[in-house]
Protein backbone atom coordinates (compact mmCIF):
# COMPACT_ATOMS: atom_id res chain seq x y z
CA UNK A 1 0.00 0.00 0.00
CA UNK A 2 0.94 3.40 -0.92
CA UNK A 3 0.11 6.08 1.82
CA UNK A 4 1.68 9.75 1.91
CA UNK A 5 1.07 12.17 4.07
CA UNK A 6 0.44 15.51 3.55
CA UNK A 7 0.28 19.06 5.05
CA UNK A 8 -1.75 21.34 3.16
CA UNK A 9 -3.48 24.66 3.72
CA UNK A 10 -3.42 27.06 6.35
CA UNK A 11 -4.66 24.91 9.18
CA UNK A 12 -2.21 22.98 9.11
CA UNK A 13 -4.34 20.01 7.79
CA UNK A 14 -3.48 16.49 6.48
CA UNK A 15 -4.23 15.30 3.29
CA UNK A 16 -3.72 11.75 2.84
CA UNK A 17 -3.09 9.60 -0.47
CA UNK A 18 -3.89 6.16 -0.34
CA UNK A 19 -3.12 4.00 -3.58
CA UNK A 20 -2.29 0.39 -4.99
CA UNK A 21 1.10 0.13 -6.54
CA UNK A 22 -0.03 -2.50 -8.49
CA UNK A 23 -2.91 -1.30 -10.07
CA UNK A 24 -2.15 2.30 -9.90
CA UNK A 25 -5.85 3.09 -8.69
CA UNK A 26 -5.54 5.88 -5.46
CA UNK A 27 -7.63 8.31 -3.42
CA UNK A 28 -7.11 11.48 -1.65
CA UNK A 29 -8.72 11.83 1.62
CA UNK A 30 -9.51 15.78 2.17
CA UNK A 31 -8.28 17.56 0.07
CA UNK A 32 -8.20 20.80 0.94
CA UNK A 33 -6.19 22.63 -0.60
CA UNK A 34 -2.34 22.54 -2.80
CA UNK A 35 -4.36 20.40 -5.27
CA UNK A 36 -1.67 21.10 -7.52
CA UNK A 37 0.85 19.29 -5.24
CA UNK A 38 -1.04 16.10 -3.94
CA UNK A 39 -2.04 15.39 -7.40
CA UNK A 40 1.89 16.09 -8.32
CA UNK A 41 2.53 13.68 -6.06
CA UNK A 42 0.02 10.59 -7.10
CA UNK A 43 1.70 11.62 -10.20
CA UNK A 44 5.57 10.81 -9.12
CA UNK A 45 4.17 7.43 -7.86
CA UNK A 46 2.11 6.48 -10.93
CA UNK A 47 -1.15 7.15 -8.86
CA UNK A 48 -4.32 7.60 -10.83
CA UNK A 49 -6.64 9.33 -8.24
CA UNK A 50 -10.22 7.81 -8.54
CA UNK A 51 -11.83 8.79 -5.27
CA UNK A 52 -12.01 12.26 -2.72
CA UNK A 53 -13.03 11.05 0.51
CA UNK A 54 -13.99 14.00 2.89
CA UNK A 55 -14.01 12.21 6.50
CA UNK A 56 -16.83 15.34 7.11
CA UNK A 57 -18.43 18.24 5.75
CA UNK A 58 -16.83 21.49 7.05
CA UNK A 59 -15.23 23.86 4.51
CA UNK A 60 -11.69 23.69 5.32
CA UNK A 61 -11.63 20.24 4.51
CA UNK A 62 -13.60 20.04 1.27
CA UNK A 63 -12.32 23.28 -0.11
CA UNK A 64 -10.32 21.71 -2.80
CA UNK A 65 -12.35 18.93 -4.02
CA UNK A 66 -13.91 21.15 -6.87
CA UNK A 67 -10.04 21.90 -7.97
CA UNK A 68 -9.54 18.07 -7.41
CA UNK A 69 -12.23 16.89 -9.19
CA UNK A 70 -11.59 19.18 -12.26
CA UNK A 71 -8.16 18.23 -12.53
CA UNK A 72 -9.05 14.20 -11.79
CA UNK A 73 -12.32 13.29 -13.02
CA UNK A 74 -12.28 11.37 -8.75
CA UNK A 75 -15.29 10.84 -7.23
CA UNK A 76 -16.51 12.36 -4.01
CA UNK A 77 -17.45 10.41 -1.16
CA UNK A 78 -19.25 11.43 2.19
CA UNK A 79 -21.13 10.35 4.64
CA UNK A 80 -24.98 10.56 4.05
CA UNK A 81 -25.50 12.70 6.87
CA UNK A 82 -22.89 15.77 6.05
CA UNK A 83 -23.94 15.41 2.16
CA UNK A 84 -25.68 18.32 1.88
CA UNK A 85 -22.80 20.50 3.48
CA UNK A 86 -20.83 20.30 0.45
CA UNK A 87 -23.21 22.55 -1.17
CA UNK A 88 -24.79 24.70 1.57
CA UNK A 89 -21.85 26.63 2.64
CA UNK A 90 -22.59 30.04 3.15
CA UNK A 91 -20.85 32.90 0.72
CA UNK A 92 -19.31 34.48 3.77
CA UNK A 93 -17.89 31.41 5.42
CA UNK A 94 -16.02 30.62 1.95
CA UNK A 95 -14.84 33.89 1.49
CA UNK A 96 -13.15 33.62 4.75
CA UNK A 97 -11.95 30.71 4.04
CA UNK A 98 -10.66 31.79 0.50
CA UNK A 99 -12.46 28.87 -0.49
CA UNK A 100 -14.19 27.28 -3.78
CA UNK A 101 -17.47 26.05 -3.33
CA UNK A 102 -17.46 21.91 -3.58
CA UNK A 103 -19.34 19.70 -6.13
CA UNK A 104 -22.60 17.44 -5.02
CA UNK A 105 -21.46 14.03 -3.62
CA UNK A 106 -21.13 11.19 -6.24
CA UNK A 107 -21.15 8.23 -3.69
CA UNK A 108 -22.79 8.73 -0.37
CA UNK A 109 -21.64 6.02 2.37
CA UNK A 110 -22.80 4.77 5.59
CA UNK A 111 -21.37 2.54 8.81
CA UNK A 112 -20.05 -0.36 7.93
CA UNK A 113 -19.70 0.15 4.05
CA UNK A 114 -16.20 0.16 2.43
CA UNK A 115 -14.29 2.03 -0.20
CA UNK A 116 -11.68 -0.05 -2.36
CA UNK A 117 -9.00 0.83 -4.34
CA UNK A 118 -7.63 -1.64 -5.90
CA UNK A 119 -6.65 -4.47 -3.79
CA UNK A 120 -6.82 -1.93 -0.61
CA UNK A 121 -10.56 -2.14 1.05
CA UNK A 122 -10.94 0.84 3.64
CA UNK A 123 -13.87 0.54 6.10
CA UNK A 124 -16.19 3.24 6.93
CA UNK A 125 -16.60 3.93 10.67
CA UNK A 126 -19.17 6.35 11.32
CA UNK A 127 -18.20 9.19 14.57
CA UNK A 128 -20.00 11.50 14.46
CA UNK A 129 -19.80 14.38 17.29
CA UNK A 130 -17.63 16.91 15.67
CA UNK A 131 -20.12 16.40 12.65
CA UNK A 132 -23.04 14.19 11.92
CA UNK A 133 -21.62 12.76 9.72
CA UNK A 134 -18.16 12.21 10.45
CA UNK A 135 -15.77 9.20 9.45
CA UNK A 136 -13.02 7.27 10.30
CA UNK A 137 -11.38 5.12 7.49
CA UNK A 138 -9.28 2.27 9.06
CA UNK A 139 -7.47 -0.76 7.37
CA UNK A 140 -5.33 -3.17 8.46
CA UNK A 141 -2.76 -0.94 10.54
CA UNK A 142 -4.29 2.40 9.44
CA UNK A 143 -7.16 4.76 10.54
CA UNK A 144 -7.67 7.74 9.21
CA UNK A 145 -9.49 9.82 12.03
CA UNK A 146 -10.28 13.50 10.67
CA UNK A 147 -11.29 15.91 13.15
CA UNK A 148 -12.99 13.17 15.29
CA UNK A 149 -9.48 12.03 17.20
CA UNK A 150 -6.28 13.65 16.66
CA UNK A 151 -3.06 13.19 18.42
CA UNK A 152 -3.06 13.00 22.17
CA UNK A 153 -6.56 15.43 21.56
CA UNK A 154 -9.93 16.35 20.18
CA UNK A 155 -12.42 18.16 17.59
CA UNK A 156 -14.33 20.30 18.96
CA UNK A 157 -17.81 20.24 19.29
CA UNK A 158 -18.69 23.73 19.53
CA UNK A 159 -20.36 24.37 16.00
CA UNK A 160 -23.87 23.22 14.88
CA UNK A 161 -24.23 19.71 14.88
CA UNK A 162 -21.94 19.17 16.81
CA UNK A 163 -22.37 16.91 20.61
CA UNK A 164 -19.51 16.31 22.88
CA UNK A 165 -20.77 12.94 24.48
CA UNK A 166 -21.92 11.83 20.83
CA UNK A 167 -18.20 11.88 20.08
CA UNK A 168 -16.77 10.58 23.44
CA UNK A 169 -19.22 7.69 22.67
CA UNK A 170 -17.65 6.79 18.90
CA UNK A 171 -14.19 7.55 20.19
CA UNK A 172 -14.55 4.81 22.82
CA UNK A 173 -16.55 2.61 20.66
CA UNK A 174 -15.73 3.03 17.07
CA UNK A 175 -11.50 3.89 17.21
CA UNK A 176 -10.36 2.57 20.93
CA UNK A 177 -11.50 -0.52 19.69
CA UNK A 178 -9.57 -1.25 17.16
CA UNK A 179 -5.99 -3.22 17.90
CA UNK A 180 -3.60 -0.98 19.94
CA UNK A 181 -0.60 -0.97 16.98
CA UNK A 182 -3.15 0.60 14.63
CA UNK A 183 -1.40 3.97 13.66
CA UNK A 184 -3.87 6.46 14.42
CA UNK A 185 -3.63 9.68 11.24
CA UNK A 186 -5.35 12.88 12.47
CA UNK A 187 -7.19 15.91 10.17
CA UNK A 188 -4.55 18.27 11.42
CA UNK A 189 -1.15 18.03 12.82
CA UNK A 190 -2.02 19.87 15.82
CA UNK A 191 -0.16 17.38 18.42
CA UNK A 192 3.29 16.98 19.73
CA UNK A 193 4.20 14.29 16.51
CA UNK A 194 1.93 13.89 13.21
CA UNK A 195 1.12 10.15 13.98
CA UNK A 196 0.01 8.25 17.10
CA UNK A 197 -1.55 4.72 17.56
CA UNK A 198 -4.66 3.64 19.48
CA UNK A 199 -2.42 2.00 22.54
CA UNK A 200 -0.92 5.84 23.20
CA UNK A 201 -4.09 7.52 22.55
CA UNK A 202 -6.47 5.14 25.25
CA UNK A 203 -3.12 5.73 27.65
CA UNK A 204 -2.43 9.82 26.54
CA UNK A 205 -5.47 11.48 26.01
CA UNK A 206 -6.46 13.23 28.06
CA UNK A 207 -9.98 13.86 26.65
CA UNK A 208 -11.19 10.29 26.70
CA UNK A 209 -10.35 7.55 28.22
Amino acid sequence: MFLKQLQVGQMAIFAYIVGDKETGDALVIDPAAETERIVAEAQKNNLTIRYIVNTHGHVDHISGNAAMKKKTGAKIVIHEADADMLTSTPAMILSMFRAQASPAADILVREGDSIRIGGITLKVLHTPGHTPGGIALYTDGYVFTGDTLFVEAVGRTDLPGGSWNTMAKAIKEKIYTLPDETVVLPGHNYGRMPTSTIKNEKRNNLYVR
